[in-house]
């Protein structure tokens, strides 16, 4: 069992200079404290994101944590050329002494595409042609290719990444046919929905799954607020569960439209009744992740500690109590079912 962090960088109640710090100090605390990765979202246009220049934010991350490994879940592939994200790659893979990892998808927004001259119903083909460009740039000296959207001829490749032949992927699974393309791309995945679903991608990931090497993460990702009582823990999620909610649906609602593929409400009473968030004590929240990691079969939990108008304090208690509570429960559980 591995433990990640999923943050998407909303805009909360600090200006941005010190939610910039704010966030940097809690990645600090992720680092010293165990978890394996930090995952971050790629948005534009929209306050679900105040890191939208995802290598920038990874390359100030890279050199305030020591061990914790990260990258982009996801950078948006129809967005840039393959090249350029390729040079990034290998630079931040470089700085942080090979500990990236590359997260790639199309983009769930189709007006986050749409403000950037890239149609909606393009992106899963420009993902495919993009992700084989960026695989060549990564492992060969001299890239020649000639796709539907992208072209090149004999570019020579400068850069190369620490972990060879590339670091390692990742690709988010909304869906069961999500979860087959990311076991034969041999990719880690990271689910956020109803369990059942969840158990659903986890089957079929498991059963695509034919090579020799060990399986990849399989995980789930839940928003999770952890205090000292349940309605301590409660009153700040809910308070701040609306503030990430209003973000979050922001674009859909400015074009009358609803998220694809994910259910969100500005109630975190409705979350938490669909067990896709927590807020409790950490006895609490260990006991239903436990019931959640054992219905699901994943391997790996992803935990979103920082959303909406949550302080610094109140991101770093739960961060805390997790890590110090839950997680090795979790994985002493883990080990002994293995």
């Amino acid at each position: 069992m591995q433990f990640g962090i999923f943050d998407q960088n909303d805009r909360g109640a600090l200006d941005l200079t010190a939610h910039y710090e704010a966030r940097l100090r809690l990645a600090e605390f992720y680092d010293q404290a165990g978890f394996d990765r930090y995952h971050v979202s790629e948005h534009h246009a929209t306050p679900l994101s105040a890191t939208p220049a995802t290598g920038a934010w990874l390359g100030a991350l890279a050199q305030r944590t020591k061990r914790i490994r990260f990258g982009p879940l996801v950078y948006i592939l129809p967005l840039r050329h393959p090249l350029q994200i390729a040079e990034e790659v290998c630079l931040l893979d470089q700085m942080s002494g090979g500990r990236f990892e590359l997260g790639i998808g199309r983009g769930v927004s189709p007006y986050e595409l749409g403000y950037h001259g890239v149609a909606a119903e393009e992106s899963p083909a420009m993902l495919a042609e993009g992700l084989a460009l960026l695989l060549k740039a990564l492992t060969e000296e001299e890239v020649t290719f000639e796709g539907r959207f992208w072209q090149c001829r004999k570019v020579p490749i400068v850069l190369r990444p620490k972990q060879q032949p590339h670091p390692p992927l990742w690709m988010p699974a909304a869906t069961v046919e999500h979860a087959a393309r990311a076991a034969r791309a041999a990719a880690g995945t990271v689910c956020n929905g109803p369990t059942g679903r969840i158990a659903e991608i986890v089957a079929r990931y498991r059963a695509e799954w034919t090579r020799p090497e060990p399986l990849p993460c399989i995980g789930l990702s839940r928003a999770m607020v952890i205090a000292g009582t349940r309605e301590e823990a409660r009153a700040a999620a809910q308070r701040a569960w609306r503030v990430h909610a209003e973000s979050f649906l922001r674009l859909w609602r400015r074009h009358g439209a609803q998220p694809i593929n994910v259910r969100m409400s500005e109630d975190f009473a409705e979350a938490e009744a669909a067990g896709l968030a927590f807020a409790g004590t950490p006895a609490e929240v260990r006991d239903a992740l436990r019931r959640q990691v054992r219905e699901t079969g994943v391997n790996y939990v992803v935990g979103r500690f920082a959303f909406g108008d949550l302080t610094p304090e109140e991101m770093l208690r739960s961060a805390s109590l997790f890590a110090r509570e839950i997680m090795p429960a979790l994985a002493e559980e883990h080990r002994a079912a293995a």
